[in-house]
């Protein structure tokens, strides 16, 4: 009989429920959603993005993407700007204040990062890493391949 405790898939799924628990768990510590955390990661990574694009990225509908946004915005933290070449289309910018609240969660990330590799040598984590990286673009080519099929 196979031990499950060592089953790839469960371990895979097993992670990445308990790192959505945890950064979830820290975020409302800071009176914010790890899906509120997650826009302030992406704008401070790429400025302007659209709405649309964030949506794309994060992988859910546009209006998930515009509530999200109006919550921030009431705090302060993001600012709508109409698109010069398109006035449709929204770009999200950080404001000001949104610069503690990232440098709180670079320490968040930089103390949960810690805690899940201690014990790893560097090595060991390049190849989870590497591995990791591969894994996700198999996956990524097989679901595009799937959908050209379609």
């Amino acid at each position: 009989m196979e031990d499950y405790r060592y089953d790839l898939l469960f371990l895979l799924n097993d992670m990445g429920r308990l790192l959505r628990v945890e950064c979830d768990y820290r975020a409302r510590a800071h009176g914010m959603t790890r899906a509120q955390w997650t826009i302030l990661i992406w704008l401070d990574r790429q400025p302007g993005l659209s709405q649309k694009e964030l949506a794309d990225i994060l992988e859910v509908e546009p209006i998930t993407v515009a509530r999200l946004v109006d919550r921030l915005e009431g705090r302060g933290l993001v600012e709508r700007r109409a698109d010069p070449a398109d006035r449709r289309i929204w770009r999200l910018h950080l404001l000001p204040a949104a610069g503690p609240i990232l440098t709180e969660i670079a320490a968040q990330r930089a103390d949960l990062l810690h805690t899940i590799t201690s014990g790893l040598d560097p090595e060991a984590r390049e190849t989870l890493v590497t591995s990791l990286l591969h894994m996700k673009a198999a996956l990524a080519a097989e679901r595009r391949a799937a959908k050209e099929v379609a």
